[in-house]
């Protein structure tokens, strides 16, 4: 008994009992749903899966689409009701989903203030925490200047940025999935789905070892998807993949506090990309340290273009 204890004491010391912490975050609220017009299945779907594994997300809106014709949708206004009354919480991620690289901050605040104008009172409606803003296509300012310009407007706005570690192309093979299925070819679309759980299991390995690289050790991770008809179909698969690697699903908030966060970006471009390649090129990181993403199957970005 004593030996076991004695082991099990070392294999806690070791961390080889800890799990690793995951955030799901989701984009492009209230759906992207590529003309197939099921708005209400997309978001049925996904808080499901959500539910299935304990998962929080913090779910990123577009209000533009709140509107059809100039008018607000209930309908789509309800949609975003029941990921607050299923614990989630709503993000910010600007009104029309705007490049800030392609235009100047003045234009940009305004669309992101824009933005709130609905999904802030409908958050204090139900009580629940408005902070998270996501930048559209992951674009955060190409220089030091844009950025810290950015920064401090957002905190300014008492906004936390969102950043994103497990980065990757989900909205190649939903777009894919989504032809195929108006196409009628449900044989097509589950080889899309299969791809898709494929891609998105060996991106994490990519990025467990960037973190491996940069670290020393593996990070919590955030999980950037959209919220299309491939995760609402495949998202409880995904998660289950993640899940059998590891990790536990938890708030954005309780992932944050992993000290890798706090790593200064001082590498700029213009480019939309995960935050430990930003870290990475600001510790001047170059080559093997970039090899080994994923891989979208050519048929895949055939089918979605």
């Amino acid at each position: 008994m004593k030996s076991a204890i004695s082991l099990i004491l070392i294999a806690l010391s070791f961390g080889l009992f800890a799990q690793q912490k995951m955030s799901i975050t989701i984009d492009d609220l209230p759906s992207v749903d590529y003309g197939l017009g099921n708005h209400t299945e997309i978001t049925n779907g996904l808080l499901s899966a959500l539910k299935n594994h304990d998962a929080p997300a913090v779910a990123f809106v577009n209000e533009r689409k709140l509107y059809e014709d100039g008018q607000l949708s209930n309908e789509k206004v309800r949609l975003l009701e029941l990921w607050i009354e299923a614990g989630h919480e709503l993000g910010n991620h600007t009104y029309s989903h705007m490049n800030y690289h392609n235009v100047n901050l003045e234009e940009y605040a305004k669309d992101i203030l824009k933005g709130e104008r609905n999904i802030r009172p409908l958050s204090e409606k139900y009580s629940k925490e408005f902070r998270y803003f996501r930048h559209p296509y992951l674009r955060s300012g190409a220089n030091k200047e844009t950025s810290d310009s950015l920064k401090s407007f957002l905190q300014g706005k008492a906004y936390i940025e969102a950043p994103v570690t497990i980065d990757n192309e989900e909205y190649l093979f939903a777009k894919a999935y989504a032809v195929a299925i108006k196409k009628g070819e449900n044989e097509l679309a589950e080889i899309v789905a299969k791809e898709y759980l494929k891609y998105m299991e060996k991106q994490l390995e990519y990025f467990e070892k960037a973190s491996n690289d940069l670290l020393g050790r593996n990070m919590d991770h955030v999980l950037l998807i959209h919220a299309n008809y491939l995760n609402a179909m495949y998202l409880d698969d995904l998660l289950d993949i993640y899940k059998k690697k590891g990790y536990t699903f938890t708030t954005l908030e309780e992932v944050m506090k992993d000290p890798a966060y706090q790593l200064e970006v001082t590498y700029f471009g213009n480019w939309g990309i995960s935050w430990i390649q930003r870290w990475g090129m600001s510790r001047g990181l170059k080559g093997d340290f970039f090899k080994g993403e994923a891989v979208t199957p050519n048929f895949v970005r055939e089918l979605a273009n």
